[in-house]
């Protein structure tokens, strides 16, 4: 390298944000993701046995994809080639492809190719990968922040392993915080930064796992604090950390998940859970008229009757979205959301039209008994349609003993809990006395 290349190098070096400059060096001072490449674990056993093939990293920003990626190549002693999906085409990455092959080659030397926002590519972009993915010509490691089940050709998703990253948690941000703030070289360690531990708990949490906004903040408050040495205080924190932009998808991975753990929280009875996957889908733009959909059968799927008000609370919910709109829609989502958290849970009447259905898709289909036959239009009574109903009202108690289906059957099954504790016990005395009509005839 000259002296004029080294100059060089090291003013693009002291342009970089501080989360580049930090990035590991080597793979023992990577972060996180301990579930894939902790010791033992599958990455780590294929980087040991020399047997790393394309894989596709799958994760949130700021999670450490791209740094990982580099990090393999220099493992596994491979040439390292980065595209961006977003500005490639297919001309560019034919050359790459053949350059890749002329390396190995001429020099037994794979090429590790790091594509970021590998789900960018088009089909024909995708397949063009596939010859020389499956050859062993080039390591893919493709990264992308969506679902690559959805996102990604089936034949390239079959060909690779699938890794997926989750958020750093608050003690690996505080542990890159720490770093950077001891490192003279890359990092912040030339400032004498004091920062306090209000602060850098701060930090940790309000990153929300990703390394690159903790440690951009960092940066901004250092840099912007004239007093020598700097106290970080957890103020100069929250001057520093800009509002993260929400990651959401309303038609992929994160729509579902999101709807996903609502669901499940409700069910779960956890009214807290529930409104943060409320808000966390609010103020990612979600269709408040698609929420309003779900709780309205989310009332009668897990709340049933075992709390009968739970349908007319939902239904007047998702008008009352229709009428108000947002921002105070919220008001009444919140509401219905809370509500139904709290609210008594029973499946039975959806596990009973489940059944129901089944019996009938499987074909076993019963004949409407004649005494429930209709027998409002001519030539009916010839027939013996309606001969012997007996009509419910008559009855002092507007019960009649009379077989309704042919056969026995139990569909609907109340439990124990709420309103539908009550309709069990009276439900228990309706089929008793059916059962005795039928035991006589």
């Amino acid at each position: 390298m000259s002296l004029f290349e080294a100059g060089e190098q090291a003013n693009r070096a002291k342009a970089m944000p501080l989360a580049a400059r930090m990035r590991p060096e080597r793979l023992d001072e990577f972060v996180g993701q301990e579930h894939f490449l902790g010791e033992g674990k599958l990455l780590r056993r294929l980087l040991a046995a020399d047997r790393l093939g394309s894989v596709l990293f799958y994760g949130p920003p700021g999670t450490g994809k791209t740094t990982l990626a580099r990090l393999l190549a220099a493992e596994s002693q491979s040439h390292f080639h980065q595209l961006s999906a977003v500005t490639s085409n297919v001309k560019e990455l034919r050359e790459v492809l053949a350059d890749a092959r002329d390396r190995l080659s001429a020099e037994e030397r794979k090429t590790l190719l790091f594509i970021d926002e590998v789900h960018r590519f088009n089909r024909a972009q995708q397949d063009v990968l596939l010859p020389d993915v499956e050859e062993g010509v080039v390591v893919l490691v493709g990264a992308t922040t969506e679902n690559p089940f959805f996102t990604i050709n089936s034949a390239l998703v079959s060909r690779s392993r699938v890794f997926q990253f989750e958020p750093l948690s608050a003690e690996h941000i505080k542990t890159l915080v720490r770093r950077a703030l001891a490192d003279s070289r890359r990092g912040l360690g030339r400032y004498d930064v004091r920062i306090n531990e209000d602060a850098l708990e701060f930090l940790a949490q309000t990153s929300d796992g990703d390394a690159r906004r903790a440690l951009s903040a960092l940066e901004i408050g250092v840099l912007s604090s004239e007093a020598r040495p700097v106290e970080f205080t957890r103020a100069l924190a929250e001057e520093s950390v800009q509002r993260k932009a929400v990651q959401y998808d309303r038609q992929g991975d994160t729509h579902y998940d999101s709807i996903s753990a609502l669901i499940k929280s409700i069910r779960g009875s956890d009214p807290d859970a529930a409104l943060y996957w409320l808000a966390r889908m609010l103020e990612g733009g979600e269709d408040v008229r698609f929420l309003a959909r779900r709780l309205v059968i989310l009332a009668s799927e897990d709340v049933g009757n075992a709390d009968p008000a739970a349908l007319p609370l939902a239904v007047a919910t998702a008008q009352a979205c229709e009428i108000v709109g947002l921002p105070e829609c919220q008001l009444n989502l919140a509401q219905a959301v809370t509500y139904l958290a709290c609210a008594p849970k029973s499946n039975a009447s959806t596990i009973g039209i489940g059944e129901a259905r089944g019996e009938v898709r499987e074909g076993r289909l019963l004949p409407v008994p004649v005494h429930l036959r209709d027998r409002h239009y001519a030539g009916a009574k010839r027939l013996g349609h309606g001969e012997g109903y007996q009509y419910a009202h008559d009855a002092p108690d507007a019960i009649a003993a009379q077989d309704y289906l042919g056969v026995e059957r139990e569909y609907y099954r109340p439990v124990d809990r709420g309103y539908e504790k009550e309709l069990a016990r009276r439900l228990k005395e309706i089929r008793a006395r059916i059962r005795q009509h039928r035991a006589k005839e």
